[in-house]
């Protein structure tokens, strides 16, 4: 009987262990060797002179899978996908970025007697409350949070809570964070004396004010002065003149009187 006839009154047993339909990757679970062997793999990708802004995003995770996976220091661990190690360093950049945040708002709230453990304590409180999950990539902040090169790709530069978008998606620049050039600092040095000027400005016109209000203080003080020796001058002739009346009338009695007795 047909095997594949449509009438064939048992049912047909078809052989598919030779199907050629790829199995799903395994899920493992990432071990903290793993992480920091990821992350150095990322930090010394993306510092490579050699790649390029034009580079394509494929290129540069098949060079991250490749440092990761012949690392010496994962012998004996099974080989990553760079489909792997891309989202695996898309968890690691968001969270870490979020816990920065926690940190710096623990070190503001850092009161008087509290130590390092203190502080981390407390950032990790932050970090639950504001996420609503407890962070557990501590290992991974430790190893990124001074490194120059990813504060620059991954932090948000006003301070906000929305960071920009996840680093994985984007081939990091080459170029490093540089001083300000030469414009810049004269710009800045001309916004720094123009503001001086001005300050200078205002104390002239404030020093001027005062030296009016003193003139004026000391004219007021002259003319009291003055009218004070008007006063004395009147007093003295004043006595004079009384002096002279007085004097004029007692010579005349003495010789009114004189003239009597003779």
């Amino acid at each position: 009987m047909d095997p594949f006839s449509l009438t064939s009154p048992g049912p047909v047993n078809i052989d598919v262990g030779s199907s050629d339909v790829p199995k799903p990757v395994e899920r493992r679970k990432w071990t903290t060797q793993e992480d920091l062997v990821l992350i150095s793999a990322w930090l010394n990708t993306s510092k490579d002179p050699i790649v390029s802004n034009q580079q394509k995003l494929g290129s540069f995770w098949k060079r991250i899978k490749d440092y990761f996976n012949s690392s010496p220091q994962l012998t004996g661990f099974a080989s990553r996908e760079w489909s792997q190690c891309k989202q695996r360093w898309g968890r690691l950049n968001d969270q870490v970025s979020k816990f920065v945040g926690s940190y710096q708002a623990a070190l503001k709230e850092q009161a008087s007697g509290q130590n390092e453990n203190d502080v981390m304590k407390s950032a990790h409180d932050i970090f639950f409350n504001d996420y609503h999950d407890k962070f557990t990539l501590e290992h991974a902040w430790r190893e990124l949070r001074f490194d120059q090169k990813w504060r620059s790709i991954s932090l948000p530069r006003d301070g906000a809570k929305e960071k920009r978008k996840e680093s994985a998606e984007t081939v990091p620049d080459s170029e490093e964070v540089r001083p300000p050039g030469v414009k810049a600092s004269k710009a800045a040095k001309r916004k720094k004396n123009g503001n001086e000027a001005a300050y200078d400005r205002l104390q002239s016109i404030l020093d001027l004010k005062q030296n009016i209000s003193k003139q004026k203080l000391l004219d007021r003080l002259m003319s009291k002065k003055e009218t004070l020796t008007e006063m004395r001058s009147r007093v003295v002739l004043a006595s004079g003149v009384v002096v002279v009346v007085v004097g004029v009338f007692v010579s005349r009695v003495m010789m009114i009187s004189e003239f009597s007795t003779g």
